[in-house]
């Protein structure tokens, strides 16, 4: 009898957590489309959640502080939210939480705490939101599409207004390029919609009209004709990588700024959260976002080197396969690379290890590195040998990496994981450009010698950091509490 009555009490439980989530989703949705407010859970984002999904994001909160946050908690710091006059912002409440229950307000007090933490949120100034156009549409450029369109809302940031691509335009080519966005076979389906409008060359996404125009060269384009002004180009096609090259694209009519997502030559190449403040946004018209192994292991290397030191090391990039391998045994102008990617372990070279560099001037001549690429369509790992300056320990190391996650410059970066069975296909989707596996953490008995894993999505990580950093060159940040 007992049992049964401890399992009824567990079943109303559940249900009224689950009326609690979905009270959280409703609050969080009228934040996001009426007040431009994003709300995320240690920097994961809650929007088109389940309430599964918002229950699991809160107990991973709770793993990661080592306290509960509870979905209850949240939901009453969001109502309060919802009653304020706030700005465009993108605030953790998560961390809010965790704050407000740690400093033990009152209840009564919320409005009084939200008010201490979010002080400067007023001092952002007004900005006008910036059109966008994708220069190319392979899988960085969909990506890209699909978190711009996703995080639209109501279009105070930025707007995906076109879509640059070569060759002949039609509906069939329309309704391919349109199923390609619709269904990733690694990221799952656009939670979207999307229509096929061939009279205009465009697509209607979430009911928002973006265009295909076809071009050969990026000078020959007049955005303006498309009621495109001050257009921010992201360049994903990896065929103009020098500055020379990259001016085309100010030469079309209606464009302002270019950012390319690959290494840049005469360009500043950025790691946004790392050294993005290095650059006026206000007078850079063209800068590079780097490689996706670049993102991933320079904000690790500056929390390490900011907190130990570096003397030198070794960076082992195990990578996913990418386009510009063979599916099948053929030739290649590279080395190893022709052999087929979907069955062979395949060493070549990266540049990331001289990439770093760029972005961290100090670490300049002390790393080496190399590559493997493996058989998996996306997902890669970074293996850093390091020898530092001062001693520590794995608890000593682990702790300094979980604070530049927890707060800091890097906290969009860097996600430290505390999974004990982290493998590669668990980390697809993840915004951060570098998740920090502290079960793997090796410091050798003298102190000085270790080895660190980083995780990354080399195309969905990447491009939520591509976005950042458009954000910022496009003069479009909004107050942020993380």
């Amino acid at each position: 009898m007992m049992n049964k009555l401890h399992y009824e009490k567990q079943l109303l439980l559940q249900a009224d957590l689950r009326k609690s989530a979905v009270k959280f989703i409703k609050i969080v949705n009228d934040l996001w489309y009426n007040h431009s407010i994003e709300l995320v859970v240690f920097r994961n984002s809650i929007l088109d959640k389940t309430p599964s999904e918002i229950i699991d994001l809160h107990k991973y909160a709770g793993n990661f502080v080592g306290k509960p946050i509870s979905v209850y908690d949240t939901t009453q710091i969001a109502e309060v939210l919802l009653k304020q006059d706030l700005p465009p912002a993108k605030l953790d409440i998560g961390k809010l939480t965790h704050e407000y229950d740690r400093e033990s307000f009152e209840e009564a007090h919320i409005h009084e705490f939200l008010n201490h933490r979010l002080k400067g949120i007023h001092k952002i100034g007004q900005f006008e939101p910036r059109d966008v156009v994708l220069y190319g549409f392979g899988r960085i450029g969909r990506l890209l599409a699909r978190q711009l369109m996703s995080q639209t809302g109501k279009g105070s940031q930025l707007r995906l207004r076109a879509v640059v691509v070569r060759g002949h335009l039609d509906e069939k080519i329309l309704q391919k390029r349109a199923a390609l966005l619709k269904s990733d076979s690694v990221h799952g389906d656009f939670l979207g919609t999307i229509e096929v409008d061939s009279d205009n060359q465009s697509l209607l996404i979430n009911g928002t009209r973006v265009y295909f125009i076809s071009a050969n060269s990026p000078s020959e384009i007049d955005y303006t004709a498309y009621g495109i002004e001050q257009a921010f180009i992201i360049d994903n096609t990896g065929a103009f990588r020098d500055k020379e090259a990259l001016s085309l694209h100010l030469k079309a009519k209606g464009s302002s700024q270019v950012l390319l997502t690959a290494p840049g030559k005469g360009v500043p190449n950025i790691v946004h959260g790392v050294n993005h403040t290095d650059i006026n946004p206000k007078k850079e018209s063209i800068a590079s976002a780097a490689s996706c192994t670049t993102n991933a292991i320079t904000p690790v290397l500056k929390a390490i080197n900011d907190s130990f030191g570096i003397v030198d090391g070794h960076l082992e990039t195990i990578h996913a396969y990418t386009n510009d391998q063979n599916l099948v045994d053929n030739m290649h102008k590279k080395y190893r690379r022709g052999r087929a990617a979907a069955l062979n372990m395949v060493i070549t070279e990266t540049g990331a290890g001289k990439a770093v560099a760029k972005a961290l001037p100090e670490l300049e001549d002390k790393l080496t590195s190399n590559a493997i690429r493996v058989p998996v369509p996306n997902g890669s790992l970074a293996i850093l040998n390091l020898n530092l300056k001062k001693n520590t320990t794995k608890t000593q190391l682990n702790n300094s990496l979980k604070r530049y996650a927890l707060e800091g410059e890097l906290v969009e970066q860097i996600k430290y994981s505390i999974d004990e069975e982290l493998v590669s296909s668990d980390i697809i989707c993840t915004t951060a450009p570098a998740i920090f596996d502290s079960h793997a953490t090796q410091v050798h008995p003298n102190g000085t010698s270790v080895v660190v894993y980083v995780w990354y999505d080399n195309e969905f990580g990447y491009s939520n950091q591509v976005i950042r950093l458009t954000k910022y060159m496009a003069g479009v940040r909004r107050f942020k509490y993380y």
